[in-house]
């Protein structure tokens, strides 16, 4: 009865600095959706990475059962040229987290007589 809580703890930005033909271009790029693949066809999308028990964000209900899930993160991202305006990067792009597999387990009481 208990929800699997979702979430990750890696950089949700990252800064990039190249040299181009003598000029210092900075990116920046950021996530700006998290796709959760649960396993059991639903996705749960969020713009935040979730949260760690007991402040978690992200979580979803399974039936018992064996189920491998995984995440999908969109990234967007911002450039700019020698320390200028910062401009959009037109578009958007994916990366995949590795898939996880684990087993949902049912606990069920059972009254016993201790005298018997």
């Amino acid at each position: 009865g208990l929800p699997v809580i979702f979430y990750t703890d890696s950089a949700t930005t990252q800064t990039f600095t190249v040299d181009i033909r003598g000029f210092t271009v900075e990116i920046v790029a950021g996530a700006t959706a998290f796709t959760w693949h649960t396993g059991d066809g639903t996705e749960l999308t969020s713009t935040d990475p979730g949260a760690p028990y007991p402040h978690q964000t992200v979580s979803h209900d399974y039936p018992s059962g064996t189920y491998t899930a995984r995440l999908t993160v969109t990234w967007g991202a911002t450039y700019r040229v020698d320390g200028g305006v910062s401009t959009d990067v037109p578009g958007t792009t994916t990366t995949d987290g590795p898939p996880v597999t684990f087993d949902i387990l049912q606990a069920r009481p059972v009254l016993t007589n201790p005298y018997d």
